[in-house]
This record gives C-alpha cells, sequence and structure tokens, in this order.
C-alpha cells in the first residue's frame, strides 16, 4: 500500500497541489474575538488579511483537536496501514503535540502513523510534506519515505523579511526591546529559522534592501533541488524573487505561495519567506551558503 502523507494548513500548500500530489491537510483554527474560523475552509487569505488590517481584535490561532487528528488518520487507514504525518514546528505550535496524542487514538486500529515536527513553518514544512507524497509516490515504503523527510529537513534553509515587527511580538515570538530597536531606526527586520526556533537575522533600512538580502540569500546557494518563496500580501515582490533566481537556476522551478492566516498571525502584511532546499552533492557550496544564512 502507499504511505498516506498528512499535514495541516500552516504548510500553505494549496489546495490544488494537496489534491494532485494526494496530501490530506488538516485546517488549523483561527480566532477574531468570538468568531472561529477554519483555516483555507471558512476564511481565505483575502479575507484574513483585510481583517487583520482592519479589526481592532488581534487575532490567534490554535491547533486541530486530537480529535481532529484521529479522524483524519481514521479515513487514511481505510486506504492504508502507513501514515506520516508532518507539522509545524513544536516548538511555535501545539499542532504537532495534537497530532501525537490522535495517534494515540487512531493508532490501535491497525495503522503506523509516524508524527513529525518538520522544525519549519509556512513553506519550509511544505517543502517537507512534499518530499514525503513524492516518495510515496515513487512507492518508497515507510522508512524510506521517513528517510527522505529527515534528509529534506536537513537540507532546509529560510530568510525571511518583514514589514514589521508589530504582529510577530503580539503573537509573543520576539521580544519587546527588538521593536523597540525597529521603532526608532525605522528599520525592516529579517528573520531566519534555526533547529525549529525563529531567530533575528538582521535589519536594513528599506525595503528595496531587504530584498536585495534576500536575493543574496537565494544566490548563494550554488546548488539548489528545490525553492519556495510565500508572501502575505506583494505577490509582486513574491514575483520579483522568482524570476531573480530563474535568471540565475533556469532549471528552477520556485514554488510561490500566499502565507495562510497561520504563520500570517505573526508575521502580518508585507511579509516575504524564502526557502532553498539545497541539494548535498557539493558540501563546499554548504558551507558557502551557511556563512551567508548566519
Amino acid at each position: 500500500m502507499t504511505v498516506k502523507v498528512i499535514t495541516d494548513s500552516g504548510s500553505d500548500i494549496t489546495q490544488e497541489e494537496a489534491k494532485q500530489l494526494g496530501i490530506t491537510v488538516v485546517p488549523v483554527y483561527l480566532r477574531f474575538g468570538e468568531e472561529v474560523y477554519r483555516d483555507g475552509v471558512d476564511i481565505d487569505s483575502d479575507e484574513f488579511y483585510h481583517k487583520l488590517m482592519t479589526s481592532s481584535v488581534h487575532p490567534s490561532t490554535s491547533s486541530p483537536s486530537p480529535g481532529d487528528f484521529a479522524k483524519v488518520y481514521e479515513e487514511a487507514a481505510q486506504e492504508t496501514d502507513e501514515i506520516v504525518s508532518i507539522h509545524i514546528t513544536g516548538k511555535h505550535s501545539a499542532t504537532y503535540n495534537s497530532a501525537l496524542l490522535g495517534k494515540e487514538i487512531a493508532e490501535g486500529r491497525g495503522s503506523r502513523i509516524e508524527v513529525i515536527d518538520s522544525l519549519g513553518v509556512t513553506v519550509w514544512q511544505g517543502l517537507v510534506a512534499i518530499a514525503a507524497a513524492k516518495a510515496a509516490a515513487a512507492q518508497d515504503n515507510l522508512h524510506q519515505v521517513l528517510e527522505r523527510v529527515h534528509e529534506t529537513i536537513s537540507q532546509l534553509h529560510a530568510l525571511a523579511l518583514l514589514d514589521t515587527l508589530t504582529y510577530i511580538i503580539k503573537g509573543g515570538r520576539v521580544s519587546k526591546a527588538v521593536l523597540a530597536v525597529e521603532s526608532v531606526l525605522s528599520v525592516k527586520p529579517l528573520i531566519t529559522l534555526r533547529d525549529g526556533q525563529i531567530r533575528p537575522a538582521g535589519f536594513t533600512r528599506t525595503r528595496k534592501k531587504g530584498i536585495d538580502r534576500l536575493c543574496t540569500f537565494l544566490a548563494s546557494a550554488l546548488h539548489i533541488e528545490d525553492l519556495a518563496i510565500a508572501y502575505s500580501t506583494t505577490p509582486d515582490d513574491a514575483q520579483t524573487l522568482a524570476d531573480y533566481i530563474g535568471s540565475l537556476f533556469p532549471d528552477i522551478a520556485s514554488r510561490i505561495a500566499r502565507i495562510g492566516p497561520a504563520l500570517g498571525v505573526h508575521t502580518g502584511p508585507g511579509a516575504l519567506v524564502t526557502v532553498v532546499k539545497e541539494a548535498r552533492q557539493d558540501p563546499k557550496s554548504i558551507k558557502k551558503f551557511s556563512k551567508i544564512r548566519h
């Protein structure tokens, strides 16, 4: 039987791509005051960002319940006895732990379920789930799919540009002291992911210079296996980055995705996220790239 791949909507995989790859996406919950929505089901990205920028209430997100995951696992078990479930890093979301509890409920029904912390968010997580789905489609067994998952995680590097730190601080992800620096200097913050942790990666004076930093980050990878770009409200900027990397690496087709509510409540409007999956064949390029990203 083919291994079934499951993820949550924090992966920002489009419905079309999920259907094409056979990935089941479990929606994260979004709350605006008393109003509760399922990401991608009851609210789309356009409505979300409109409410984010106009509502007097700052939204919050909550993970799918263990029961939500158990239901999805039980449905998948009707087609296979091997399931890989890949989620937002447990260092910034309860989704991973909720999936583990869902596994405890459903695993007694006969399927083997492996729950994986992607150590990332948005398209980072998406690239991990996509790699797993491609391995499953190639009829790899569960052990081989898991190997591909962990290998992919080790190959990923990320850098993001935010228009402001206001939203990420409201979500408790960065200290208010950092916001004070941003406010005084009128700078654009850069952040990165390392071992599942979101960390400051510097500031730029203007958005244009911030995008230039993203371009430098992308160009520093000499051997790209896959690339994903995510945006919250500026698709033209995402396309600019995709066009730039296409001029350097003509064989690479950049994935462009919209940052959904799971991360959007923290990044806010104007955010750009770049994630590179670098091929392992050239250790020298990996060493060079590591210096750039740090």
